[in-house]
């Protein structure tokens, strides 16, 4: 049964308390694309965020976080999203927070104390460092083209990466590197002399925390203790990564694209056109409907998949199933409330453009639907899978 805990209802009632009093009164389209203001104003949240004692709700007690099941943290991450600055402000926004499950998983004593602590702080921001531009990884990680190699017993990088959400002013980055054992993740600080950002590669959403960067590496040496996990299981820990990553990003957009119907039905029911109120038109009803029934399959897939996280069942399929529905189910969603706004659905003096915008790339970042699609077919045809 898909149930929650009695706690989760108090959480959740804080997170709605901090983000309608804190968070989205502090939105603004003129920081939504400038990362230096951005992180001036996360900073600002996080602390209140800790003062609400909503801070971390993916991590355990014991790393300061609130110790959520998976289950649980549906329901609050979902309800943090309803802001652009809610995850962000509690520090369960990408990269940074799937980069600190990964350090969970794979880092040593000393790399957790030197990355993983400061990180769950928010003394610093990461980002994840593995796409890269054509012929280089894409969609497919097996062309993976940057290559660290062993020389006077260092690690030296050399390669380029592009689209690094967070990447403007983040303290290290997790690159994914070919080797001659296979591809390995690194960890790499970005005051390091061979390590260059580019440019931020301005893009359709706004408010990522560290934009979308370009990124070189030039004869970047590292030592030994720069490699995280196992040499040659870089593509492992990748793939670890990105399931629960694409839970948790379904979590947070459902929030912000029910936000942006509640502001459409508002709208639809105050504004009249040819005599009648638009919400007594069955082509306004219509997209009503269609958007909550939407919503509704796309909370009980992400919330099946966290109960399978919860009980350690594997969630490969699950995963993609969930990533590649809720992705275009969301982006239906934000387009029927823009719709029905009209152009006040295209201003900026409504989030709801900017919900949309947002909801455009989710069909493409942590995997294009097309390639799950693909991948899946595979997957049920070589095994004859039952539907």
């Amino acid at each position: 049964m898909l149930e929650h805990s009695e706690q989760v209802t108090t959480i959740k009632q804080r997170v709605r308390h901090f983000i309608e009093t804190e968070a989205i009164p502090r939105e603004d389209p003129a920081i939504a694309h400038d990362v230096i203001a951005l992180d001036r104003v996360a900073s600002e949240l996080r602390q209140i965020a800790i003062d609400h004692g909503i801070y971390a709700p993916q991590l355990p007690e014991s790393l300061g976080g609130l110790g959520l099941s998976w289950r649980d943290l549906s329901v609050v991450v979902e309800e943090s999203g309803r802001s652009f600055l809610g995850p962000i402000a509690m520090n369960c926004a990408a990269p940074d927070q799937p980069n600190m499950l990964t350090l969970m998983d794979c880092a040593n004593p000393a790399q957790r104390e030197k990355y993983l602590a400061p990180l769950i702080q928010g003394e610093v921001r990461s980002c994840f460092a593995m796409t890269e531009p054509a012929p280089g990884a894409g969609s497919d990680p097996a062309m993976l083209k940057t290559r660290a190699e062993r020389r006077h017993g260092k690690w030296v990088i050399n390669g380029k990466k592009w689209f690094i959400s967070g990447a403007v002013n983040a303290h290290f980055a997790l690159v994914l590197a070919q080797t001659a054992e296979g591809a390995t993740l690194f960890i790499v600080e970005t005051n390091n002399p061979g390590y260059h950002l580019i440019r931020n590669i301005q893009s359709i959403d706004g408010y990522q925390i560290g934009g979308h960067g370009e990124i070189e590496f030039v004869d970047c040496e590292v030592s030994d203790d720069a490699v995280l996990g196992e040499v040659g299981q870089g593509f492992r820990y990748a793939q670890k990564r990105l399931e629960p990553a694409r839970l948790l990003h379904c979590m947070r957009f459902i929030g912000r694209v029910s936000r942006a119907m509640e502001i459409a039905q508002r709208y639809v029911t105050t504004r009249s056109s040819f005599g009648e109120p638009l919400a007594d038109l069955q082509q306004v009803q219509a997209m009503v409907a269609d958007s909550h029934i939407d919503l509704y399959a796309s909370r009980l897939m992400t919330w099946d998949v966290a109960q399978k996280l919860d009980l350690n069942q594997p969630v490969k399929h699950e995963s993609a199933m969930t990533k590649v529905f809720v992705s275009e189910a969301l982006y239906r969603v934000a387009d029927r409330a823009a719709q029905m706004m009209g152009a006040l659905g295209m201003s900026e003096d409504s989030p709801v453009s900017m919900i949309l915008r947002e909801m455009r790339p989710f069909r493409i970042y942590d995997g294009a639907s097309e390639v799950h699609r693909a991948t899946l077919a595979r997957r049920i045809l070589k095994t004859s899978m039952r539907p």
